[in-house]
Protein backbone atom coordinates (compact mmCIF):
# COMPACT_ATOMS: atom_id res chain seq x y z
CA UNK A 1 0.00 0.00 0.00
CA UNK A 2 1.34 3.55 -0.70
CA UNK A 3 2.06 6.02 2.07
CA UNK A 4 -0.64 8.52 2.87
CA UNK A 5 0.00 12.12 3.90
CA UNK A 6 -2.56 12.47 6.69
CA UNK A 7 -3.37 15.12 9.26
CA UNK A 8 -1.98 12.71 11.86
CA UNK A 9 1.51 14.20 11.79
CA UNK A 10 0.28 17.75 12.54
CA UNK A 11 -2.22 16.32 14.99
CA UNK A 12 0.60 14.68 16.96
CA UNK A 13 2.49 17.98 17.21
CA UNK A 14 -0.63 19.84 18.31
CA UNK A 15 -1.92 17.31 20.80
CA UNK A 16 -0.49 19.26 23.75
CA UNK A 17 -2.64 22.35 22.95
CA UNK A 18 -5.27 23.28 25.60
CA UNK A 19 -8.63 21.62 25.20
CA UNK A 20 -11.39 24.13 24.53
CA UNK A 21 -13.76 22.26 26.79
CA UNK A 22 -11.65 22.86 29.86
CA UNK A 23 -8.62 21.80 31.86
CA UNK A 24 -10.07 18.54 33.12
CA UNK A 25 -10.62 17.22 29.61
CA UNK A 26 -7.14 18.30 28.62
CA UNK A 27 -5.66 16.67 31.73
CA UNK A 28 -7.53 13.40 31.07
CA UNK A 29 -6.44 13.38 27.42
CA UNK A 30 -2.82 14.00 28.39
CA UNK A 31 -3.00 11.24 31.01
CA UNK A 32 -4.38 8.82 28.39
CA UNK A 33 -1.59 9.76 25.96
CA UNK A 34 1.07 9.20 28.63
CA UNK A 35 -0.52 5.85 29.54
CA UNK A 36 -0.41 4.59 25.92
CA UNK A 37 3.10 5.88 25.28
CA UNK A 38 4.47 4.28 28.48
CA UNK A 39 3.26 0.76 27.54
CA UNK A 40 6.27 -1.33 26.41
CA UNK A 41 4.75 -4.83 26.07
CA UNK A 42 1.93 -3.94 23.66
CA UNK A 43 1.90 -2.21 20.30
CA UNK A 44 -0.95 0.32 20.55
CA UNK A 45 -1.67 2.54 17.58
CA UNK A 46 -4.52 4.08 15.59
CA UNK A 47 -5.57 3.55 11.98
CA UNK A 48 -7.73 5.76 9.81
CA UNK A 49 -10.84 4.33 8.15
CA UNK A 50 -8.73 2.96 5.25
CA UNK A 51 -6.10 1.27 7.43
CA UNK A 52 -3.33 3.89 7.34
CA UNK A 53 -1.34 4.36 10.55
CA UNK A 54 -2.07 7.57 12.53
CA UNK A 55 -0.17 7.02 15.81
CA UNK A 56 2.65 4.83 17.17
CA UNK A 57 3.63 4.00 20.75
CA UNK A 58 7.04 2.82 22.14
CA UNK A 59 5.70 -0.71 22.56
CA UNK A 60 5.00 -0.84 18.82
CA UNK A 61 8.48 0.44 18.04
CA UNK A 62 10.09 -2.06 20.46
CA UNK A 63 8.91 -5.27 18.84
CA UNK A 64 8.05 -4.13 15.28
CA UNK A 65 11.25 -2.12 14.78
CA UNK A 66 9.84 1.00 13.08
CA UNK A 67 10.10 4.49 14.52
CA UNK A 68 7.03 6.73 14.42
CA UNK A 69 8.58 8.83 11.64
CA UNK A 70 9.16 5.71 9.53
CA UNK A 71 5.72 4.15 9.89
CA UNK A 72 3.04 6.84 10.35
CA UNK A 73 1.17 7.29 7.09
CA UNK A 74 1.86 3.75 5.84
CA UNK A 75 -0.81 1.07 5.45
CA UNK A 76 -0.90 -1.43 8.29
CA UNK A 77 -0.68 -4.35 5.82
CA UNK A 78 3.10 -3.76 5.93
CA UNK A 79 3.13 -5.97 9.04
CA UNK A 80 1.54 -9.00 7.28
CA UNK A 81 3.23 -11.89 5.41
CA UNK A 82 3.07 -11.62 1.63
CA UNK A 83 0.56 -14.46 1.29
CA UNK A 84 -1.84 -12.74 3.73
CA UNK A 85 -1.57 -9.46 1.81
CA UNK A 86 -2.26 -11.27 -1.48
CA UNK A 87 -5.43 -12.81 -0.09
CA UNK A 88 -6.43 -9.33 1.27
CA UNK A 89 -6.61 -10.50 4.86
CA UNK A 90 -5.82 -7.03 6.35
CA UNK A 91 -8.84 -5.55 4.53
CA UNK A 92 -10.96 -8.47 5.79
CA UNK A 93 -9.95 -7.66 9.38
CA UNK A 94 -11.06 -4.03 9.01
CA UNK A 95 -14.38 -5.05 7.45
CA UNK A 96 -15.08 -7.48 10.29
CA UNK A 97 -14.10 -4.91 12.93
CA UNK A 98 -16.39 -2.33 11.28
CA UNK A 99 -19.22 -4.88 11.08
CA UNK A 100 -18.90 -6.38 14.58
CA UNK A 101 -17.22 -3.56 16.47
CA UNK A 102 -14.00 -5.50 17.04
CA UNK A 103 -11.89 -8.28 15.51
CA UNK A 104 -9.49 -10.66 17.28
CA UNK A 105 -6.89 -12.92 15.68
CA UNK A 106 -3.61 -14.73 16.28
CA UNK A 107 -1.13 -15.20 13.46
CA UNK A 108 2.28 -14.45 11.96
CA UNK A 109 3.32 -10.81 11.53
CA UNK A 110 6.50 -9.24 10.04
CA UNK A 111 9.01 -6.94 11.78
CA UNK A 112 10.98 -4.24 10.03
CA UNK A 113 14.00 -6.57 9.69
CA UNK A 114 11.85 -9.20 7.91
CA UNK A 115 11.69 -11.62 10.86
CA UNK A 116 8.36 -13.16 11.86
CA UNK A 117 6.66 -13.16 15.25
CA UNK A 118 3.43 -14.74 16.49
CA UNK A 119 1.01 -11.97 17.38
CA UNK A 120 -2.26 -11.61 19.29
CA UNK A 121 -4.21 -8.79 17.59
CA UNK A 122 -7.33 -6.85 18.62
CA UNK A 123 -8.79 -4.25 16.23
CA UNK A 124 -11.58 -2.00 17.56
CA UNK A 125 -13.72 0.22 15.33
CA UNK A 126 -13.89 3.87 16.50
CA UNK A 127 -17.10 5.81 15.72
CA UNK A 128 -18.37 9.29 16.59
CA UNK A 129 -21.66 10.01 18.36
CA UNK A 130 -23.52 9.78 15.05
CA UNK A 131 -22.12 6.33 14.31
CA UNK A 132 -19.75 7.53 11.56
CA UNK A 133 -16.62 5.34 11.33
CA UNK A 134 -13.56 7.46 12.24
CA UNK A 135 -10.90 4.74 12.22
CA UNK A 136 -9.60 1.83 14.27
CA UNK A 137 -7.59 1.18 17.43
CA UNK A 138 -5.13 -1.72 17.05
CA UNK A 139 -3.47 -3.52 19.97
CA UNK A 140 -0.83 -6.16 19.21
CA UNK A 141 1.05 -8.45 21.60
CA UNK A 142 4.07 -10.66 20.83
CA UNK A 143 3.22 -14.29 21.81
CA UNK A 144 6.11 -15.98 19.97
CA UNK A 145 7.68 -17.39 23.15
CA UNK A 146 4.38 -18.75 24.45
CA UNK A 147 3.55 -20.36 21.12
CA UNK A 148 6.98 -22.02 20.95
CA UNK A 149 6.47 -23.44 24.45
CA UNK A 150 2.99 -24.73 23.54
CA UNK A 151 4.33 -26.34 20.36
CA UNK A 152 7.19 -27.99 22.29
CA UNK A 153 4.68 -29.39 24.81
CA UNK A 154 2.44 -30.67 22.01
CA UNK A 155 5.36 -32.43 20.30
CA UNK A 156 6.45 -33.98 23.61
CA UNK A 157 2.94 -35.31 24.27
CA UNK A 158 2.73 -36.61 20.70
CA UNK A 159 6.05 -38.48 21.04
CA UNK A 160 4.86 -40.07 24.30
CA UNK A 161 1.55 -41.08 22.70
CA UNK A 162 3.36 -42.66 19.75
CA UNK A 163 5.68 -44.50 22.15
CA UNK A 164 2.77 -45.99 24.11
CA UNK A 165 0.83 -46.87 20.96
CA UNK A 166 3.81 -48.69 19.44
CA UNK A 167 4.49 -50.98 22.43
CA UNK A 168 3.32 -54.49 21.45
CA UNK A 169 4.41 -56.70 24.37
CA UNK A 170 2.43 -54.84 27.05
CA UNK A 171 -1.22 -53.81 27.22
CA UNK A 172 -1.07 -50.13 28.29
CA UNK A 173 -4.32 -48.23 28.62
CA UNK A 174 -6.16 -45.65 30.72
CA UNK A 175 -9.30 -46.03 32.84
CA UNK A 176 -11.58 -43.19 33.90
CA UNK A 177 -12.34 -42.84 37.65
CA UNK A 178 -15.24 -45.34 37.29
CA UNK A 179 -13.04 -47.99 35.65
CA UNK A 180 -14.23 -47.51 32.08
CA UNK A 181 -11.58 -47.82 29.36
CA UNK A 182 -10.47 -44.46 27.90
CA UNK A 183 -7.40 -45.35 25.76
CA UNK A 184 -6.10 -48.51 24.06
CA UNK A 185 -2.67 -49.33 22.61
CA UNK A 186 -1.51 -51.90 20.05
CA UNK A 187 -0.19 -54.19 22.80
CA UNK A 188 -3.64 -54.25 24.42
CA UNK A 189 -5.22 -55.12 21.06
CA UNK A 190 -2.73 -57.97 20.53
CA UNK A 191 -3.05 -59.32 24.08
CA UNK A 192 -6.82 -59.00 24.68
CA UNK A 193 -8.12 -59.28 21.12
CA UNK A 194 -10.34 -56.18 21.14
CA UNK A 195 -9.90 -53.22 18.80
CA UNK A 196 -10.01 -49.70 20.24
CA UNK A 197 -13.49 -49.11 18.76
CA UNK A 198 -14.82 -52.32 20.32
CA UNK A 199 -13.50 -51.76 23.85
CA UNK A 200 -13.34 -48.00 24.50
CA UNK A 201 -16.03 -46.97 27.00
CA UNK A 202 -16.56 -50.49 28.43
CA UNK A 203 -15.77 -51.35 32.07
CA UNK A 204 -12.43 -53.09 32.56
CA UNK A 205 -14.14 -55.92 34.48
CA UNK A 206 -14.83 -57.41 31.03
CA UNK A 207 -11.32 -58.96 31.26
CA UNK A 208 -12.03 -60.82 34.55
CA UNK A 209 -13.45 -64.34 35.05
CA UNK A 210 -17.11 -64.51 36.05
CA UNK A 211 -16.31 -65.50 39.63
CA UNK A 212 -14.01 -62.47 40.11
CA UNK A 213 -16.68 -60.11 38.73
CA UNK A 214 -19.28 -61.62 41.06
CA UNK A 215 -16.92 -61.09 44.01
CA UNK A 216 -16.39 -57.42 42.94
CA UNK A 217 -12.66 -58.00 42.61
CA UNK A 218 -12.18 -55.29 39.90
CA UNK A 219 -13.78 -52.64 42.12
CA UNK A 220 -11.58 -53.67 45.09
CA UNK A 221 -8.47 -53.33 42.94
CA UNK A 222 -9.37 -49.73 42.09
CA UNK A 223 -10.11 -48.97 45.75
CA UNK A 224 -6.67 -50.28 46.76
CA UNK A 225 -4.99 -48.29 43.97
CA UNK A 226 -6.71 -45.11 45.21
CA UNK A 227 -5.74 -45.85 48.81
CA UNK A 228 -2.12 -46.99 48.26
CA UNK A 229 -1.32 -45.28 44.95
CA UNK A 230 -0.97 -48.57 43.04
CA UNK A 231 -2.19 -52.17 42.93
CA UNK A 232 -0.15 -55.11 41.66
CA UNK A 233 -1.01 -58.80 41.25
CA UNK A 234 -0.92 -61.87 39.00
CA UNK A 235 -4.09 -63.71 38.03
CA UNK A 236 -6.34 -65.10 35.31
CA UNK A 237 -7.81 -62.76 32.72
CA UNK A 238 -10.20 -63.35 29.78
CA UNK A 239 -9.55 -62.53 26.10
CA UNK A 240 -12.20 -61.51 23.57
CA UNK A 241 -12.44 -65.13 22.28
CA UNK A 242 -13.12 -66.41 25.83
CA UNK A 243 -9.68 -67.99 26.35
CA UNK A 244 -7.81 -67.42 29.61
CA UNK A 245 -4.29 -66.13 30.10
CA UNK A 246 -2.16 -65.60 33.19
CA UNK A 247 -1.52 -61.87 33.58
CA UNK A 248 0.81 -59.62 35.55
CA UNK A 249 -1.19 -56.46 36.30
CA UNK A 250 -0.18 -53.05 37.69
CA UNK A 251 -2.85 -50.37 38.28
CA UNK A 252 -1.68 -46.86 39.18
CA UNK A 253 -3.97 -44.09 40.44
CA UNK A 254 -3.56 -40.78 38.53
CA UNK A 255 -4.32 -37.48 40.25
CA UNK A 256 -4.89 -33.95 38.98
CA UNK A 257 -2.95 -31.00 40.36
CA UNK A 258 -5.90 -30.05 42.55
CA UNK A 259 -5.90 -33.52 44.18
CA UNK A 260 -8.96 -34.93 42.42
CA UNK A 261 -8.79 -38.40 40.86
CA UNK A 262 -8.12 -38.23 37.11
CA UNK A 263 -8.30 -41.98 36.45
CA UNK A 264 -5.99 -45.01 36.39
CA UNK A 265 -3.09 -46.25 34.29
CA UNK A 266 -3.19 -50.02 33.73
CA UNK A 267 -0.28 -52.15 32.45
CA UNK A 268 -0.87 -55.85 31.72
CA UNK A 269 1.65 -58.48 30.62
CA UNK A 270 0.94 -62.05 29.46
CA UNK A 271 2.88 -64.51 31.68
CA UNK A 272 1.03 -67.65 30.56
CA UNK A 273 4.14 -69.30 29.11
CA UNK A 274 6.23 -68.53 32.18
CA UNK A 275 3.53 -69.88 34.51
CA UNK A 276 3.19 -73.02 32.40
CA UNK A 277 6.95 -73.58 32.60
CA UNK A 278 6.89 -73.09 36.36
CA UNK A 279 3.96 -75.48 36.73
CA UNK A 280 5.75 -78.08 34.60
CA UNK A 281 8.83 -77.70 36.77
CA UNK A 282 6.77 -78.10 39.95
CA UNK A 283 4.96 -81.13 38.50
CA UNK A 284 8.31 -82.71 37.68
CA UNK A 285 9.51 -82.06 41.21
CA UNK A 286 6.44 -83.70 42.77
CA UNK A 287 6.62 -86.69 40.46
CA UNK A 288 10.31 -87.28 41.14
CA UNK A 289 9.81 -86.85 44.89
CA UNK A 290 7.23 -89.65 44.78
CA UNK A 291 9.26 -91.89 42.50
CA UNK A 292 12.60 -91.46 44.19
CA UNK A 293 13.19 -93.69 47.16
CA UNK A 294 16.51 -92.31 48.23
CA UNK A 295 16.96 -89.08 50.11
CA UNK A 296 20.19 -88.27 48.26
CA UNK A 297 18.57 -88.60 44.83
CA UNK A 298 15.64 -86.44 46.00
CA UNK A 299 18.04 -83.69 47.18
CA UNK A 300 19.96 -83.82 43.89
CA UNK A 301 16.73 -83.47 41.97
CA UNK A 302 15.73 -80.54 44.17
CA UNK A 303 19.03 -78.81 43.34
CA UNK A 304 18.35 -79.45 39.65
CA UNK A 305 14.90 -77.90 39.97
CA UNK A 306 16.35 -74.87 41.74
CA UNK A 307 18.78 -74.49 38.87
CA UNK A 308 15.89 -74.66 36.44
CA UNK A 309 14.10 -71.97 38.42
CA UNK A 310 17.23 -69.80 38.26
CA UNK A 311 17.42 -70.33 34.50
CA UNK A 312 13.79 -69.34 34.17
CA UNK A 313 14.50 -66.24 36.22
CA UNK A 314 17.50 -65.40 34.05
CA UNK A 315 15.44 -65.93 30.91
CA UNK A 316 12.69 -63.68 32.28
CA UNK A 317 15.30 -61.04 33.12
CA UNK A 318 16.80 -61.33 29.63
CA UNK A 319 13.38 -60.99 28.02
CA UNK A 320 12.67 -57.89 30.09
CA UNK A 321 16.06 -56.41 29.13
CA UNK A 322 15.40 -57.04 25.44
CA UNK A 323 11.97 -55.46 25.78
CA UNK A 324 13.55 -52.35 27.32
CA UNK A 325 16.15 -52.26 24.53
CA UNK A 326 13.39 -52.45 21.91
CA UNK A 327 11.48 -49.63 23.61
CA UNK A 328 14.66 -47.53 23.77
CA UNK A 329 15.34 -48.17 20.08
CA UNK A 330 11.78 -47.14 19.22
CA UNK A 331 12.14 -43.94 21.25
CA UNK A 332 15.47 -43.20 19.56
CA UNK A 333 13.85 -43.70 16.15
CA UNK A 334 10.99 -41.32 16.96
CA UNK A 335 13.38 -38.73 18.38
CA UNK A 336 15.68 -39.04 15.37
CA UNK A 337 12.81 -38.57 12.89
CA UNK A 338 11.44 -35.60 14.82
CA UNK A 339 14.91 -34.02 15.02
CA UNK A 340 15.59 -34.71 11.35
CA UNK A 341 12.28 -33.16 10.36
CA UNK A 342 13.03 -29.99 12.33
CA UNK A 343 16.77 -29.70 11.59
CA UNK A 344 16.46 -30.37 7.84
CA UNK A 345 13.15 -28.72 7.02
CA UNK A 346 13.98 -25.43 8.75
CA UNK A 347 17.12 -24.59 6.71
CA UNK A 348 15.52 -25.94 3.52
CA UNK A 349 12.49 -23.71 4.00
CA UNK A 350 14.86 -20.80 4.65
CA UNK A 351 16.72 -21.59 1.40
CA UNK A 352 13.45 -21.56 -0.53
CA UNK A 353 12.32 -18.34 1.15
CA UNK A 354 15.54 -16.47 0.48
CA UNK A 355 15.62 -17.72 -3.13
CA UNK A 356 12.10 -16.40 -3.60
CA UNK A 357 13.02 -13.03 -2.04
CA UNK A 358 16.05 -12.75 -4.32
CA UNK A 359 13.92 -13.64 -7.36
CA UNK A 360 11.48 -10.86 -6.45
CA UNK A 361 14.37 -8.42 -6.76
CA UNK A 362 14.05 -7.03 -3.24
CA UNK A 363 17.85 -6.85 -2.97
CA UNK A 364 18.41 -5.45 -6.47
CA UNK A 365 17.85 -6.33 -10.11
CA UNK A 366 18.10 -10.03 -11.04
CA UNK A 367 19.55 -11.11 -14.39
CA UNK A 368 18.11 -13.88 -16.55
CA UNK A 369 21.07 -16.13 -15.70
CA UNK A 370 20.59 -15.45 -12.00
CA UNK A 371 16.86 -16.28 -12.28
CA UNK A 372 17.78 -19.60 -13.88
CA UNK A 373 20.22 -20.30 -11.06
CA UNK A 374 17.63 -19.33 -8.42
CA UNK A 375 15.11 -21.66 -10.07
CA UNK A 376 17.66 -24.49 -9.84
CA UNK A 377 18.13 -23.71 -6.15
CA UNK A 378 14.36 -23.84 -5.60
CA UNK A 379 14.00 -27.09 -7.55
CA UNK A 380 16.80 -28.66 -5.48
CA UNK A 381 15.20 -27.38 -2.27
CA UNK A 382 11.81 -28.86 -3.22
CA UNK A 383 13.48 -32.14 -4.21
CA UNK A 384 15.21 -32.41 -0.81
CA UNK A 385 11.96 -31.57 1.01
CA UNK A 386 10.25 -34.30 -1.00
CA UNK A 387 12.89 -36.84 0.06
CA UNK A 388 12.48 -35.88 3.75
CA UNK A 389 8.69 -36.08 3.48
CA UNK A 390 8.93 -39.53 1.81
CA UNK A 391 11.12 -40.85 4.64
CA UNK A 392 8.84 -39.42 7.34
CA UNK A 393 5.69 -40.69 5.59
CA UNK A 394 7.20 -44.16 5.25
CA UNK A 395 8.07 -44.16 8.97
CA UNK A 396 4.50 -43.15 9.89
CA UNK A 397 3.04 -45.86 7.64
CA UNK A 398 5.36 -48.49 9.15
CA UNK A 399 4.41 -47.40 12.68
CA UNK A 400 0.67 -47.47 11.85
CA UNK A 401 0.29 -43.80 12.82
CA UNK A 402 -1.80 -42.74 9.81
CA UNK A 403 -5.58 -42.32 10.02
CA UNK A 404 -7.93 -42.95 7.11
CA UNK A 405 -11.08 -40.99 6.25
CA UNK A 406 -12.82 -43.74 4.27
CA UNK A 407 -15.87 -42.62 2.27
CA UNK A 408 -17.28 -42.92 -1.28
CA UNK A 409 -14.80 -41.41 -3.79
CA UNK A 410 -15.94 -40.85 -7.43
CA UNK A 411 -12.94 -41.86 -9.55
CA UNK A 412 -13.53 -39.13 -12.13
CA UNK A 413 -13.04 -36.46 -9.42
CA UNK A 414 -9.70 -37.98 -8.38
CA UNK A 415 -8.58 -38.27 -12.01
CA UNK A 416 -9.52 -34.66 -12.79
CA UNK A 417 -7.64 -33.39 -9.72
CA UNK A 418 -4.44 -35.36 -10.33
CA UNK A 419 -4.28 -34.90 -14.13
CA UNK A 420 -4.15 -31.12 -13.70
CA UNK A 421 -1.07 -31.54 -11.50
CA UNK A 422 0.78 -34.00 -13.78
CA UNK A 423 -0.08 -32.50 -17.18
CA UNK A 424 2.59 -29.73 -17.05
CA UNK A 425 5.31 -32.33 -16.33
CA UNK A 426 4.18 -34.46 -19.28
CA UNK A 427 4.13 -31.47 -21.64
CA UNK A 428 7.54 -30.28 -20.46
CA UNK A 429 8.99 -33.71 -21.29
CA UNK A 430 7.23 -33.99 -24.65
CA UNK A 431 4.91 -36.86 -23.62
CA UNK A 432 1.35 -37.53 -24.78
CA UNK A 433 -1.01 -37.82 -21.80
CA UNK A 434 -4.07 -39.94 -22.73
CA UNK A 435 -6.92 -39.83 -20.18
CA UNK A 436 -10.24 -41.36 -21.35
CA UNK A 437 -13.28 -40.19 -19.37
CA UNK A 438 -14.21 -42.11 -16.19
CA UNK A 439 -17.88 -42.94 -15.83
CA UNK A 440 -19.75 -41.42 -12.85
CA UNK A 441 -20.79 -44.92 -11.71
CA UNK A 442 -17.19 -45.81 -10.79
CA UNK A 443 -17.01 -44.96 -7.08
CA UNK A 444 -14.41 -46.34 -4.67
CA UNK A 445 -14.71 -46.74 -0.90
CA UNK A 446 -11.46 -45.16 0.26
CA UNK A 447 -9.70 -42.10 1.67
CA UNK A 448 -9.75 -39.52 -1.18
CA UNK A 449 -6.50 -37.82 -0.13
CA UNK A 450 -4.67 -41.17 0.02
CA UNK A 451 -6.05 -42.20 -3.40
CA UNK A 452 -4.83 -38.91 -4.90
CA UNK A 453 -1.40 -39.42 -3.30
CA UNK A 454 -1.09 -42.95 -4.76
CA UNK A 455 -2.29 -41.93 -8.23
CA UNK A 456 0.02 -38.89 -8.32
CA UNK A 457 2.97 -41.14 -7.43
CA UNK A 458 2.13 -43.68 -10.17
CA UNK A 459 1.72 -40.93 -12.82
CA UNK A 460 4.93 -39.16 -11.71
CA UNK A 461 6.85 -42.44 -12.03
CA UNK A 462 5.36 -43.03 -15.50
CA UNK A 463 6.47 -39.57 -16.67
CA UNK A 464 9.92 -40.03 -15.09
CA UNK A 465 10.62 -43.41 -16.76
CA UNK A 466 9.16 -42.59 -20.21
CA UNK A 467 11.43 -41.09 -22.84
CA UNK A 468 10.36 -37.92 -24.75
CA UNK A 469 7.86 -38.68 -27.51
CA UNK A 470 6.29 -41.53 -25.52
CA UNK A 471 2.82 -41.86 -24.04
CA UNK A 472 1.27 -42.14 -20.56
CA UNK A 473 -2.32 -43.42 -20.33
CA UNK A 474 -4.64 -43.30 -17.29
CA UNK A 475 -7.83 -45.38 -17.45
CA UNK A 476 -10.64 -46.45 -15.08
CA UNK A 477 -12.59 -49.70 -14.83
CA UNK A 478 -14.87 -51.64 -12.51
CA UNK A 479 -15.68 -55.32 -12.01
CA UNK A 480 -18.13 -56.70 -9.43
CA UNK A 481 -17.21 -55.19 -6.05
CA UNK A 482 -13.88 -53.67 -7.18
CA UNK A 483 -12.88 -50.54 -9.10
CA UNK A 484 -9.47 -49.85 -10.58
CA UNK A 485 -7.22 -47.08 -11.91
CA UNK A 486 -4.55 -48.22 -14.39
CA UNK A 487 -1.46 -46.16 -15.34
CA UNK A 488 0.27 -47.41 -18.51
CA UNK A 489 3.48 -45.99 -19.97
CA UNK A 490 5.71 -46.70 -22.96
CA UNK A 491 8.89 -46.47 -20.90
CA UNK A 492 11.85 -48.79 -20.55
CA UNK A 493 9.90 -51.50 -18.68
CA UNK A 494 10.85 -53.59 -15.64
CA UNK A 495 12.61 -56.99 -15.68
CA UNK A 496 10.40 -59.83 -14.46
CA UNK A 497 12.70 -60.64 -11.53
CA UNK A 498 12.31 -57.06 -10.21
CA UNK A 499 8.53 -56.74 -10.34
CA UNK A 500 8.20 -57.37 -6.60
CA UNK A 501 11.49 -55.73 -5.59
CA UNK A 502 10.29 -52.31 -6.78
CA UNK A 503 7.73 -52.26 -3.94
CA UNK A 504 10.50 -52.67 -1.35
CA UNK A 505 11.76 -49.51 0.43
CA UNK A 506 14.71 -47.67 -1.20
CA UNK A 507 14.60 -49.79 -4.39
CA UNK A 508 14.55 -48.13 -7.84
CA UNK A 509 14.74 -49.79 -11.24
CA UNK A 510 17.83 -48.67 -13.11
CA UNK A 511 19.59 -47.20 -10.06
CA UNK A 512 23.33 -47.93 -10.20
CA UNK A 513 26.51 -46.21 -9.04
CA UNK A 514 26.89 -44.71 -12.54
CA UNK A 515 23.21 -44.09 -13.29
CA UNK A 516 21.32 -42.38 -10.49
CA UNK A 517 17.67 -41.38 -10.68
CA UNK A 518 16.00 -38.78 -8.51
CA UNK A 519 13.96 -39.92 -5.51
CA UNK A 520 14.32 -42.16 -2.48
CA UNK A 521 12.73 -45.33 -3.83
CA UNK A 522 10.00 -45.05 -1.17
CA UNK A 523 7.06 -43.92 -3.35
CA UNK A 524 5.86 -47.36 -4.45
CA UNK A 525 6.43 -48.88 -0.99
CA UNK A 526 4.32 -46.13 0.63
CA UNK A 527 1.67 -46.34 -2.11
CA UNK A 528 1.20 -50.11 -1.77
CA UNK A 529 1.00 -49.85 2.05
CA UNK A 530 -1.63 -47.08 1.74
CA UNK A 531 -3.63 -49.11 -0.80
CA UNK A 532 -3.59 -52.26 1.34
CA UNK A 533 -4.59 -50.28 4.44
CA UNK A 534 -7.75 -49.30 2.48
CA UNK A 535 -8.45 -52.98 1.58
CA UNK A 536 -6.98 -52.44 -1.90
CA UNK A 537 -3.73 -53.29 -3.67
CA UNK A 538 -1.28 -52.20 -6.38
CA UNK A 539 -0.15 -54.68 -9.05
CA UNK A 540 2.23 -54.28 -11.99
CA UNK A 541 2.65 -55.87 -15.40
CA UNK A 542 5.65 -54.94 -17.54
CA UNK A 543 7.63 -55.87 -20.65
CA UNK A 544 11.21 -54.66 -20.99
CA UNK A 545 11.48 -52.19 -23.86
CA UNK A 546 7.70 -51.76 -24.21
CA UNK A 547 6.52 -50.23 -20.96
CA UNK A 548 4.67 -50.95 -17.72
CA UNK A 549 1.12 -50.90 -16.35
CA UNK A 550 0.49 -50.20 -12.64
CA UNK A 551 -3.07 -50.94 -11.44
CA UNK A 552 -4.56 -49.55 -8.22
CA UNK A 553 -7.59 -51.63 -7.18
CA UNK A 554 -9.99 -50.55 -4.42
CA UNK A 555 -13.29 -51.72 -2.94
CA UNK A 556 -16.30 -50.34 -4.79
CA UNK A 557 -18.77 -48.23 -2.81
CA UNK A 558 -22.16 -49.90 -2.56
Amino acid sequence: MPDRDTPARSARSARSAPDASGGLAHEAGELHRLLVESVQDYAIFALDADGYILSWNPGAQRFKGYTAEEIIGKHFSIFYPREKVQERFPEFELREAARLGRFEDEGWRIRKDGSRFWASVVITALRDDSGQLLGYAKVTRDLTTRRAAEEALRQSEERFRILVQSVRDYAIFMLDPDGCIATWNEGAHRLNGYTANEITGKHFSIFYPHEDVAARKPERELEIAVRDGRYEEEGWRIRKDGSRFWASVVITALWKDDGTLFGFGKVTRDLTERRAAQERALADARRLAIEETGRQLAEARARELRGLADQLHEQATLLEERSREAEAANRAKSQFLAAMSHELRTPLNAIGGYAELMELGLSGPVTAQQREQLERIRRSQQHLLGIINDILNFSRVEAGQLTYDVRPVPLHEVVDSVVHMIAPQARAKGLRLDVPACGPALVALADPAKVEQILLNLLSNAVKFTEPGGMVRLSCSGVADRVALAVRDTGSGIPADQLEEIFEPFVQVGRTLTSMREGTGLGLAISRDLARAMQGDITVASTVGEGSTFTLSLPAAR
